[in-house]
């Protein structure tokens, strides 16, 4: 006889409380093999898939695809030792044993990202509908692809239309955006989000429209009243969750506990391109990857914090007590389709531009598709940011909390400059530096910050400390 057992949502790590569920990757009735991934949800730190520790038949799903669940919530139930449609009906709402038996689960503690084997073939099996002897259906399904698709039927043509990427999903339906009704502009018509985008500009006009073709007639004899209730209708309301909420959360933390300052100054960033570009073409056509501006400047800030250390601590708040941390694991800002995320270069403080570099871009490919773990999202003892990638000059950063401090980098453009007295046209870049101010006073700032310039305008003051 079949055991069903309960798999509840596990703990993902680093204080993360809750998850969101995104796409549903088994469903009832389906057999699931030992550590297959069942779910794929999103955190506060990045989109996990779920493994469920149990080889069985799922009998039923817990939590709808855009709800959230809390840590240790039921997320479904598996009919452990049932081989057919007989031993676990889908729907089975059995007592759920706590463990499983036989070597029937992994015996692995899940802690949001499983053993990362490939996804076992998925099959259903159907109940019974008669009382006569049947042999159980099985039903084979396409094996899960690396990138998440989802098919469906279009109206007005034949043939499956995938759609790409959970968030895509995700904001058609928080605009109640049917995808079946729209066509994909990407390669084999997949929906890629700016189609998305277009059918929520197109249905915010239909609405407006709408809206003010029915209040017409109601305004002229109240229209205080009409135009307020007409405003609210179409006011929209996002949730403060996932990659946002995390955002917002950390944001306000640091504002409402550190007591920053900010400190800037321009920068001929000339000397430093010139270094850049003898380096690269020093490497040869087939000399590796080019070095990066960012690399380059994440290098001159872990040459700075051996100089100034106490830009490379937190505040214990509690103890009263100012920590000062042995190594330095830099956090770079990246903006993606989830929104700002910081992801962490361990051990910065021993590796050179070149392996700075390298590590940025796997990082940085690794946030743009959404694979970065929250263990690769934390941990950070300074953070670079490089705003001028928007194509600004200046900010004053915010501290990513509990870190003391942020390095902000605007773009660097020909701008006229005074050089051994003379006007001329040089590159030039402005630095910002937030600091907590209970670790050190401007004096100390001042100094990591003129040393990082110094740095920029003639590298070759890095060449003490290589």
């Amino acid at each position: 006889m079949a055991q069903v057992l309960e798999f509840k949502l596990p703990d993902l790590g680093e204080g993360l409380t809750e998850a969101e569920i995104v796409r549903w990757l088994v469903e009832v009735g389906d057999v699931v093999a030992i550590d297959q991934p069942v779910v794929e949800v999103e955190t506060a730190k990045a989109m996990v898939e779920v493994p469920c520790p149990y080889g069985g038949v799922v009998t039923a799903r817990f939590g709808e695809e855009g709800s959230e669940l809390p840590v240790g919530a039921p997320l479904l139930t598996v009919a452990v030792g049932a081989t057919d449609a007989s031993s676990a009906s889908p729907g089975d709402d059995g007592a759920a044993a706590d463990e499983p038996s036989g070597g029937s689960g992994s015996g692995n503690v899940l802690v949001g990202y499983g053993t990362g084997a490939p996804a076992a073939r998925r099959r259903r099996i159907r109940p019974e509908r008669s009382t006569a002897p049947a042999a159980p259906a099985v039903v084979s399904a396409p094996s899960r692809l690396a990138v998440p698709v989802a098919f469906g039927e279009v109206k007005g043509r034949q043939g499956p239309v995938a759609v790409v990427s959970p968030l895509v999903r995700r904001l058609a339906r928080q605009h109640e955006i049917d995808l079946r009704q729209l066509s994909g502009s990407g390669p084999d018509g997949l929906i890629l989000r700016a189609d998305v985008d277009s059918a929520i500009r197109q249905a915010g006009h239909v609405t407006e429209a709408a809206t003010r073709t029915a209040a017409e007639p109601v305004v002229a004899e109240a229209p205080t009243v009409q135009v307020g209730a007409a405003a609210s209708a179409t006011a929209e309301r996002i949730p403060l969750r996932g990659v946002r909420g995390a955002v917002a959360d950390k944001l306000s933390r640091s504002r409402s506990e550190i007591p920053d300052a900010t400190c800037w100054v321009d920068a001929d960033a000339t000397g430093l391109m010139a270094a850049r570009a003898a380096m690269n073409a020093a490497s040869g056509p087939s000399g590796g990857s080019k070095v990066s501006v960012l690399a380059l400047l994440a290098r001159i800030c872990t040459a700075a914090l051996a100089r100034y250390p106490e830009l490379n601590s937190t505040v214990d708040t509690a103890a009263r007590e100012i920590v000062r941390l042995p190594g330095v694991h830099l956090g770079f800002a990246a903006q993606t389709e989830r929104g700002l995320v910081v992801p962490v270069v361990r051990d910065a403080h021993t590796r050179n531009a070149e392996s700075i570099g390298a590590e940025i871009a796997r990082l940085t490919e690794l946030a743009r598709t959404g694979k970065l773990s929250p263990a690769q999202l934390t941990g950070g003892t300074f953070t670079l940011n490089n705003y001028g990638v928007f194509g600004v000059d200046g900010s004053t950063p915010i501290i990513n909390h509990p870190e003391a401090a942020m390095l902000g980098v605007g773009r660097i453009m020909p701008k006229p400059w005074v050089l051994n007295g003379e006007l001329a046209v040089r590159q030039v870049v402005q630095l910002s530096l937030t600091f907590d101010h209970r670790v050190c006073d401007g004096g100390t700032a001042g100094g990591f910050l003129r040393y990082v310039a110094d740095c920029v305008e003639q590298p070759a003051v890095l060449l003490r400390t290589l």
